[in-house]
């Protein structure tokens, strides 16, 4: 059974008013486009065409959610639990009420997630910088009363103990000063001057962006430990749980397990558990392997068994075999989609083609770009 699905885009400051509608080939929005998910999850289920929603044909129980996602301005930083912690936090807030603010955990799931850039330049911040490297960044900022207790912070011992403590001291709220001193003196940082610090002007220019869109916000110190990191189309970074991340700007396709559980650190108006957050988070500093674009067919690395993700470029027929309940998302072009019975249902871009478990193989026609998304194998 194929069934086309769709969705309206969850309006989320962040969002653009021109990326998912030149995606889909419309006139801007008035307001922000954020997120088209297409999941069964209960905070947003799919629109199944002329037959409700996708929840009462799944029972909710998918095992993970794909998303168009369209930045243009930075989202919250944040991470993930691992699933043992889900369902221990979730357990310990059973009393709290679903919307209360101050909640932590929605579900007792993990969210471990991918996102692959459909734009030109996706940009987003993903793990802990090593402190020796940040140390260098730091060089080119002035030696203010701001900068010299951050990199004493930073010089306080082991890269993972010290970031610990450095984050928890900069979100404490008595460090206000100091993050305001050392937003201050990212205006003056000058990276391509400093010996010690080349390298990092690309870095510094995207913290001093999110710095203008949250001044005074200590998120945008925490920023300043982070690995930069750009996409180009058909990129993609894999965020395990633990693993500090932010999104700043582009359109991409995101696939996730069925979760929506988030601890903050910065960069949002919205509750921030400093205790819960540094509780979870792994600030083990390294590098967030960039998975290149693989030509006709790309299938991107996944360590959990939550999700699978491909993307093909395609261009006349192919067959692909799946293991359902799987979805078929168009992003660029013209493509149809036939199943078992060998209809063939046209899908427009922005939209997917929901299979269910007993589809073994999805056959493609057209020209395009088409997302393959299915329960995982690992």
């Amino acid at each position: 059974m194929l069934l086309t699905i769709t969705n309206e885009p969850r309006d989320y400051a962040w969002g653009s008013t021109t990326l998912l509608a030149g995606l889909e080939g419309r006139s801007p929005s008035v307001g922000p486009e954020a997120e088209v998910w297409f999941g069964d999850h209960p905070g947003d289920p799919a629109e199944v065409q002329g037959a409700g929603t996708l929840d009462a044909v799944t029972g909710g129980s998918l095992p993970y959610l794909l998303k168009l996602l369209a930045a243009a301005d930075p989202l919250s930083i944040q991470v993930h639990p691992t699933r043992a912690q889900a369902r221990e936090g979730f357990a310990r807030e059973a009393g709290l009420d679903p919307a209360d603010p101050a909640r932590n955990y929605r579900d007792d799931n993990h969210k471990p997630e991918l996102i692959v850039a459909l734009s030109d330049r996706f940009e987003a911040l993903g793990g802990l910088r090593p402190v020796a490297d940040t140390l260098r960044m730091l060089a080119s900022f002035p030696d203010t009363s701001g900068v010299v207790a951050l990199r004493e912070h930073l010089g306080a011992g082991a890269d993972a103990e010290a970031l610990r403590a450095t984050i928890g001291w900069l979100l404490s709220g008595d460090a206000q000063a100091a993050v305001e001193d050392i937003i201050d003196g990212l205006g003056s940082a000058d990276a391509e001057g400093s010996a010690d610090a080349e390298g990092f002007a690309e870095a510094l220019r995207a913290v001093r962006g999110i710095a203008t869109r949250y001044p005074g916000d200590p998120g945008v110190v925490v920023a300043l430990l982070m690995n930069h990191i750009v996409l180009r189309p058909g990129e993609a970074i894999f965020l395990r749980a633990g693993l500090l991340h932010a999104y700043i700007s582009g359109l991409g396709v995101e696939i996730m397990a069925a979760s929506d559980n988030v601890l903050r650190g910065g960069l949002t108006p919205k509750h921030i558990d400093v205790d819960e957050l540094l509780s979870i988070v792994d600030t083990e500093p390294g590098v967030v392997p960039v998975q290149p674009a693989g030509g006709e067919v790309t299938e991107y690395d996944i360590p959990v068994a939550d999700f699978a993700l491909r993307r093909i470029e395609l261009s006349g027929e192919r067959t692909v075999e799946v293991t359902g309940p799987a979805m078929a998302l168009v992003t660029a072009g013209e493509v149809s989609v036939a199943g078992s019975d060998a209809a063939t249902v046209p899908v427009r871009v922005g939209a997917a083609v929901f299979a269910s478990a007993d589809e073994t193989a999805l056959a493609l026609h057209g020209a395009g770009e088409v997302f393959i998304a299915e329960p995982g194998r690992s």
